[in-house]
């Protein structure tokens, strides 16, 4: 299973990924908004829930490559975590290298997932937050269309969630 775009291919993780999730994640800047650079261990356990998502529900947050390029990140959607303030649901998320950054690839590949999981999965709405400094997020949720829905805005041990929400007409 691959999902393809004029410029990426969203797929499933492989065991391969994890030195380019591991560099990633160790970026100081890719990771600002995610408390700062992650160990490798964490990594590790990143690409294993991935590939669990995958084999259990046949969709996750997908690996990205460039094509004929390599690895830039990860997009896609995945059910919300247990105890999280907006479970149950389902949220779609991404982030990129930085050398992937302002080149409209977020955006891309997070409509791509959208409507996989729209179209094939069947969700009925998927939902997408970030912290209200996370400026480029907010701007990937305007660009694809997603109506901000601050009555679900939340706040989890300290960290405050800004939610927007997409609809299955905006991506089917």
């Amino acid at each position: 299973m691959k999902i393809t775009t004029e410029r990426l291919i969203l797929r499933p993780w492989c065991a391969d990924d994890l030195a380019a999730l591991a560099d990633m994640q160790s970026d100081p800047e890719v990771m600002a908004d995610y408390g700062g650079p992650q160990s490798l261990d964490a990594s590790r356990a990143k690409l294993e829930r991935y590939q669990a998502a995958f084999d259990a529900l046949g969709y996750c947050r997908w690996a990205v490559d460039e094509r004929g390029g390599g690895f830039i990140g990860y997009v896609g959607v995945m059910p919300v975590f247990p105890g999280h303030p907006r479970d149950p649901g389902f949220e779609v998320g991404w982030r990129l290298v930085r050398a992937a950054s302002g080149k409209g690839y977020a955006t891309e590949a997070a409509r791509a997932a959208l409507a996989d999981a729209f179209g094939r999965v069947g969700l009925a709405e998927v939902l997408s937050y970030t912290a209200p400094d996370n400026l480029r997020s907010q701007a990937v949720m305007g660009r694809l269309g997603l109506t901000r829905r601050p009555e679900l805005d939340f706040e989890d041990n300290g960290w405050a969630g800004l939610v927007w929400s997409a609809a299955p007409e905006l991506f089917i």
